[in-house]
């Protein structure tokens, strides 16, 4: 399932994590939990605690899980200092003994341990993505570091991938929400996971230095409002490639080449902006090898396409090669369709081979639903800028993680609800991903962890969580235990990936899907099931609740 890891981690994500996720970074009722475990001597109970979502996010069937390295850098971390401490004296009731506070001072997460599927994996609601167990109040401290850690990650990476099966294939996608995120931290992290997630590059700079995403940019509308002359192209000559180091006029090199763009395209002069032509010297001037302006600062078709086509033909004959234009207000499908038809025109009529391969780039509000209605629309878009929708993920604002109790000092615990959907599955558990005979997933089966795993080829009987739903008869061709030991004994257990190396584990997890569970719109839902030996727990631990309750009450 998962793509083979670098063996070292990376020191800037690790440096950025002690910043970014102190102990601290929780809500105080952890701390008055686990002072009052302390004091009934209840706190190195060993215990199990289970991270998981009830529904899959944007109406989809699917999601992908993100976040763990983070988290194994937080344990590994994991620890407090005297002014943590001493902060915590101030905030706890005053009758707070002191000696817990030394308590708290000597705590790790040396006695911690991790199993959880591995980063990057396709996941289900309901099915533990990551157990963490261990002394009681330690992995109660750990809840809220933990779910801040893996429900945002998870939602944004499962949203860049939802727009990557929208986009298809061919396209390239490019993250541009920082200035849109929740925040700087928010920013950050959209722009990783947007990665991991399908997104090929970042405008994210700090992304790029932690984490080695391609980073990528250009220019910006204000950059060409900025002009209002010619007068104001400063630097005015290019080196001519052919016969370095020959100066060029570049000015007067555009300027012929404008006259006759015009006559070929049909466009009048009087009509053209002039300082939009300047920026676009200016800027082909200063990157020649990086040419891509935005060309909708004025109007497509009357000023910024045949601006672009000057200077861009005026730059191949140099020997440069120009990239492209960005698109970013009106109808995208349309003007992508008449800017690749100008830009073939010029092909041919100027014997121009780099024209063929200029890339288009359509930025602007861009959704999951704007990128499925492109895709059934005629255009010439390569590449798709994305932005608010993708990073604050509208559709749905949260994943809605949970960390649940579901083992202390060796007893299985279930927590009952009026609801049943927020009742907890109890015991430690085993998952396996059962797979068909054209090699997708078609079934999770959560087990408990002593019982012997399924095995292929031979029939089994499960539970469905789905209300109502009967029990199953299945056989799979393929088992695959879906948990690893990830930490334990204070040290991370398997090699730290990269984002790239991540990003690939996403894919592999998403092409094994059937068809039917990655469509955007009404999918199958995946089924997870519960074995025969855990359907009997959740069962009985039902009923002697039920006969606990009735003794209580005299009954």
């Amino acid at each position: 399932m998962a793509a083979p890891c670098s063996s070292t981690c990376e020191p800037a994500a690790e440096g950025s994590i002690r910043e970014r996720v102190p102990p601290l970074l929780s809500d105080l009722y952890h701390f008055t939990m686990a002072y009052a475990y302390w004091r009934t001597g209840r706190h190195h109970e060993h215990a199990v605690f289970e991270l998981y979502f009830r529904e899959n996010p944007f109406r989809g069937s699917f999601a992908i899980f993100a976040g763990l390295g983070d988290c194994l850098l937080f344990l590994r971390n994991f620890r407090f200092t005297d002014q943590d401490v001493d902060f915590l004296r101030s905030a706890l009731p005053a009758a707070t003994e002191p000696a817990f506070f030394k308590f708290l001072r000597s705590l790790d997460c040396s006695g911690v341990t991790l199993r959880s599927a591995p980063e990057g994996s396709v996941v289900f609601a309901r099915e533990p993505l990551m157990e963490v167990a261990g002394p009681l109040a330690v992995v109660q401290l750990l809840e809220t570091s933990l779910l801040c850690l893996v429900n945002y990650a998870s939602l944004v990476c499962s949203n860049a991938a939802r727009f990557r099966l929208a986009s298809g294939p061919r396209r390239k996608l490019l993250e541009m929400g920082l200035r849109r995120a929740q925040g700087p931290d928010g920013g950050l992290s959209a722009s990783r996971y947007s990665y991991i997630g399908g997104f090929d590059v970042s405008s994210n700079v700090q992304a790029g230095l932690l984490f080695g995403i391609p980073v990528t940019g250009t220019m910006a509308h204000s950059f060409v409002t900025s002009f209002s002359s010619l007068d104001q192209v400063s630097l005015q000559t290019l080196v001519d490639v052919k016969r370095a180091p020959d100066q060029v006029d570049f000015v007067s090199l555009t300027k012929g080449w404008l006259g006759r763009v015009c006559e070929l395209l049909g466009a009048e002069p009087r009509k053209i902006h002039e300082g939009e032509l300047a920026a676009f010297l200016s800027y082909a001037i200063t990157y020649p090898h990086h040419f891509l302006p935005v060309i909708d600062s004025y109007s497509v078709a009357r000023s910024g396409l045949v601006n672009f086509c000057a200077v861009a033909l005026a730059l191949c004959e140099l020997g440069y090669r120009p990239l492209g234009v960005r698109l970013d207000s009106g109808d995208l499908c349309k003007q992508s369709l008449d800017v690749r038809r100008a830009l073939r025109l010029c092909r041919e009529r100027f014997s121009i081979p780099a024209f063929d391969s200029l890339t288009i780039i359509a930025t602007n509000n861009i959704s999951e639903q704007a990128m499925v209605e492109l895709n059934n629309k005629e255009n010439e878009v390569d590449v798709l800028g994305v932005g608010t929708h993708l990073v604050t993920c509208s559709k749905q604002p949260s994943l809605g993680c949970v960390y649940k109790l579901v083992e202390v000092g060796g007893r299985p615990r279930m927590k009952f609800s009026e609801d049943p959907e927020k009742s907890t599955i109890p015991g430690r558990k085993a998952i396996y991903r059962l797979m068909d005979a054209d090699g997708h997933p078609f079934l999770d089966l959560l087990c408990v962890a002593v019982e012997p795993p399924p095995e292929a080829g031979h029939p089994l009987r499960c539970h469905p969580l789905a209300a109502a739903a009967a029990p199953l008869s299945v056989t799979p061709l393929k088992v695959i235990c879906l948990h690893r030991d990830m930490f334990a004994r204070g040290q991370v257990m398997q090699p730290s990936c990269s984002a790239a190396e991540t990003k690939a584990t996403v894919q592999s997890s998403i092409q094994s899907l059937h068809p039917r569970h990655k469509q955007l719109q009404g999918p199958d839902a995946y089924v997870v099931a519960l074995s025969e030996k855990l359907h009997t727990l959740v069962t009985d631990l039902r009923r002697d609740s039920t006969k606990k309750n009735n003794l209580i009450l005299g009954n």
